[in-house]
């Protein structure tokens, strides 16, 4: 029996010939993400122990994005901790404040991931770079702790399930809409502890940009990790970009790999979907639930922040005007440049948006767009958990950046097509 590319991965990292599902195993750590809310806990676990050092300076990269910038007096300590202590361990690749941007856009910018390699970090949705053909999963404070001082960890080799995507994606149909119909197709928990490895002729035909969007939702179906094959895409991105070793080693799932289940989607049959409250599993077409009366739509975060998720929600924006607050944000720096520097600034100003610095802070109802009693929001996140965007009576619908700009226009849950 064959290996999947999860298996092959984890089998190099632990020094083995073949790993299978099940198996307990020692793996080395490629990359480690540390941001600034699960990062300070697992600096006081460290002083705690007092462990002082750090497995290797180049191998951990370290940017605030929950909470920055800093929106309170709390959140201000948490990146006095981590800049005191990047900057004491001569942490390599911190990205401080002015650079920061939100963690799982800004890591594959700036090159940090590389196809074969065990990437943890201390935030759930870091399941995102398996688009590029790594392992990749989040991980708690302690076992951060035990990666930053180690470079190791034990894992559990999930088993795999695989999703093949038919077809063609239709107009105004994008990745969001694939990954939040197979979260409707098996549930919040129909991945629980598994690899998720997508492949099919509709994925070939999607950037990484929007491959990153359906691995980023692994995790909101309980997947240990989502996963996709190398292709000349992914080394298009890759090219020119690499921080560090530039070389990288390949793996794919043989032909006789074993999955515990494959679920087959007719993309060219997919609507533009919503993940109604209060579950990400929740998902209908959007003809069958268009007309819903919308208070805020916010168009970023480490689902949809991007810049190919700017242009399209600028394509809809474009000469029209918003019929309720809505906000644009950025994911990094960068993307926010490039938005500048494109015009699509002027369109979103032109339409009514607020448009805001990188952050993470209304994806997590921390700050710059918390909802009110009662409220509802139509999101290009990834939760749409009681509660998750304020207040516990506020209501979030998860949809693509097209979906969005189309509903901030109307007020409503609007189909994108008929403005495309």
């Amino acid at each position: 029996m064959g290996s999947t590319i999860t298996e092959k991965i984890l089998a190099k990292a632990a020094g083995k010939e073949t790993v299978k599902a099940g198996q307990l195993v020692d793996a080395e750590i490629d990359v480690i993400m540390c941001h600034d809310v699960t990062t300070p806990p697992a600096i006081s676990m460290l002083e705690d122990k007092k462990i002082d050092t750090v497995f290797d300076t180049e191998k951990i990269v370290v940017t605030p994005d929950h909470f920055q910038p800093a929106k309170d007096i709390q959140s201000a300590a948490l990146h006095k901790r981590l800049d005191k202590w990047a900057r004491k361990h001569n942490i390599r690749y911190y990205y401080k404040i002015g650079q920061a941007g939100v963690c799982h856009a800004l890591l594959p910018e700036q090159g940090h991931i590389r196809p074969g390699e065990v990437i943890v970090g201390g935030d759930s949705h870091t399941c995102t770079y398996g688009a590029f053909g790594a392992f990749s999963t989040g991980i708690g404070s302690t076992d951060l702790a035990a990666a930053i001082a180690t470079g190791k960890l034990w894992f559990k080799v999930p088993e795999s399930m695989k999703f093949v995507l038919n077809g063609s994606l239709g107009k105004g149909v994008y990745s969001k809409d694939v990954i939040l119909e197979a979260i409707r197709l098996i549930g919040t928990d129909g991945a629980l502890y598994k690899a998720m490895e997508f492949t099919g002729p509709a994925l070939a035909d999607m950037s990484m940009e929007a491959r990153m969007t359906i691995t980023n939702m692994a995790i909101e179906a309980g997947g240990k990790n989502g996963i996709m094959g190398f292709d000349d895409i992914t080394k298009e991105y890759l090219d020119g970009r690499l921080k560090g070793k530039t070389d990288y080693e390949v793996f794919e799932s043989d032909a006789d790999a074993e999955y515990c289940r494959t679920i087959e989607i007719d993309c060219s049959k997919l609507e533009p979907m919503v993940a109604m409250p209060h579950l990400p599993s929740n998902g209908v077409p959007i003809s069958k639930c268009a007309g819903k009366d919308m208070d805020q739509a916010y168009i970023g975060s480490c689902t949809n922040g991007r810049i190919e998720d700017l242009r399209i929600a600028a394509d809809i924006l474009k000469g029209k005007k918003v019929a309720i607050r809505t906000l644009i944000v950025p994911a990094t720096p960068t993307i926010w440049k490039m938005a500048k520097d494109e015009g699509l600034f002027d369109i979103f100003y032109d339409a009514g948006c607020v448009i805001s610095a990188p952050t993470c802070g209304a994806c997590l109802g921390g700050f710059m767009g918390v909802l009110a009693e009662g409220e509802k929001c139509v999101s290009t996140t990834n939760r749409n958990f009681v509660g998750r965007m304020g207040h516990p009576k506020s209501e979030v619908y998860l949809t693509s950046p097209a979906t969005a700009a189309a509903s901030a226009i109307e007020g409503k849950l609007a189909d994108p097509r008929s403005y495309l």
